[in-house]
């Protein structure tokens, strides 16, 4: 997960609030005091630090609160909004729109990840039906011609740029009028970056812009540099009309708490992170989900939105129905194993399910994790269809367990593991719908969930009214009726 360090932290202070027999000043305080040291540590400036622990004191005032509140509640929404409140820029991005020709020009420092980045723009957009293009305008440093020609290949899209040219202008010129011509409707211009901000950097970005007029020009930077975001952002948006801010190297750095919080201090929207080298390592940077996820509470909306463009069109109602009855099975559990590397990487998509602990996928260790999912998946290959789809732990019994473990290869202790992963994740989507059927809040859960659902799926299923209605389906069983 991005930032695990950071969100592991949020998620223990909220969660040692949450456990208080009562919750008190003094709890509210300690919980404060360990959210602060947690940003203090994620290089978040002192002062936003301090505003935000303040705006929380002047949300919960625990004394004039009605007899019943749920304070645990209050405290953790008033946590959310301020954290919401300090990673917003107040403002949305420019967006592409497919079939109409766009120009957006990429600009940052050398060494920031910019011409990588341009890939990954270019692949994420193509994914959606778009047809992008890439333009080399980096005339300063050697390789940047052969990198994005390699970077183009690598994602099938079409390249221009010039081994003789030296005059950046011309070739995006060119570039961006040879591709209109071919209809792309994505035309990305990569320019050149320095080792520092100078003079001559600034101004070949004014020539650039002014002569290839982009309807997006997206500043890429570094987030291992932490609060000094602030400055160089502020410097680029005096030269070029920035418009939105690509954060890259989310994966390994302490800082990038204090470089979202920096970029949004100054108004410019934040509108993917990069955690990875490979083309698919760019995420959407959207603030109530990302927040979301750091505080353990998950993005069901955009998980939702994910597996649907992995699971075959005709499977999606019966996937959803499934889901949302709360009936988490061995055979489900392996299905969305087998999709998760369609979706994107497996640390991404846990930290997408509310309450995940990074137990099965620690940070750093994916790969790890990931051969774990593949041995968990050879020992589900080697039971019966009754143990797949039951929902009943007593069913395995140590027989079963040991016949497992023989037909798989594998360690009775592994088959062991496995089933206690199940469990666990099992009783977290449990609680995962148990809160989303919470009758104060079904109708909004609903309202936002159906968002993220494509048209045709909504209708298959009913619409928004028949959403409700798998949301609501097992409170039955649940209050003790029904079939268990």
């Amino acid at each position: 997960m991005v930032l695990a360090q950071l969100g592991g932290s949020l998620s223990r202070a909220l969660a040692r609030m949450t456990s208080a027999t009562v919750v008190d000043e003094k709890v509210l305080g300690d919980c404060l005091n360990e959210i602060t040291r947690a940003l203090l540590q994620a290089d978040v400036q002192f002062d936003m630090v301090r505003d935000m622990q303040a705006s929380v004191k002047r949300a919960v005032d625990l004394g004039a609160l009605a007899a019943g509140t749920d304070k645990r509640r209050v405290i953790k929404k008033a946590v959310f909004d301020e954290l919401c409140n300090m990673l917003d820029a107040g403002k949305p991005a420019f967006a592409p729109k497919k079939g109409k020709p766009c120009v957006v020009m990429f600009v940052g420092l050398q060494g920031s990840g910019k011409t990588t980045t341009c890939m990954k723009y270019a692949h994420y957009h193509q994914k959606i039906g778009f047809k992008p293009a890439l333009v080399c305008a980096d005339t300063f440093r050697a390789g940047a011609f052969d990198q994005l020609k390699q970077n183009a290949t690598k994602i099938m899209v079409p390249f221009y740029g010039s081994y003789m040219e030296s005059d950046p202008v011309k070739i995006a010129v060119e570039g961006v009028e040879r591709f209109r011509k071919e209809n792309c409707d994505l035309i990305i211009v990569d320019t050149s970056g320095r080792h520092k901000q100078e003079a001559s950097l600034f101004e070949e970005m004014r020539q650039v812009s002014e002569a290839t007029k982009p309807d997006l020009v997206i500043f890429v930077m570094d987030s291992s540099i932490g609060q000094a975001a602030f400055a160089q952002a502020q410097a680029f948006r005096q030269s070029v009309p920035v418009g939105a801010v690509i954060v890259t190297k989310m994966d390994g750095h302490a800082k990038g708490g204090g470089a979202l919080s920096a970029v949004a201090a100054t108004k410019s929207p934040v509108i993917f992170i990069g955690t990875g080298e490979h083309k698919d390592e760019l995420e959407d940077f959207d603030v109530r989900p990302f927040v979301g996820r750091l505080l353990g509470m998950g993005d069901l909306p955009g998980l939702l939105n994910k597996a649907r463009q992995v699971v075959p069109t005709d499977q999606q109602p019966d996937l959803m129905k499934r889901l949302m009855e709360g009936n988490f099975t061995l055979r489900l559990m392996y299905e969305q194993f087998q999709n998760l590397g369609k979706i994107g990487s497996i640390g991404q998509i846990f930290s997408m399910l509310p309450g995940f602990s990074s137990e099965l996928m620690p940070q750093g260790h994916e790969k790890q994790g990931e051969a774990k999912i593949k041995r968990y998946m050879t020992m589900m290959d080697s039971m019966t269809d009754a143990e797949l789809d039951s929902a009943d732990p007593k069913l395995m019994k140590e027989s079963r367990i040991v016949r497992i473990a023989r037909g798989s290869g594998r360690p009775v202790k592994d088959v062991l593991d496995m089933l206690e992963e199940y469990k666990r994740l099992a009783k977290m989507w449990s609680n995962v719908i148990k809160r989303l059927r919470k009758s104060n809040k079904g109708n909004t859960n609903a309202q936002q969930i159906s968002k993220s659902l494509p048209p045709e799926l909504l209708t298959q299923i009913g619409g928004i009214g028949g959403l409700r209605s798998l949301l609501n389906q097992t409170v039955s069983k649940e209050m003790g009726g029904g079939d268990r």
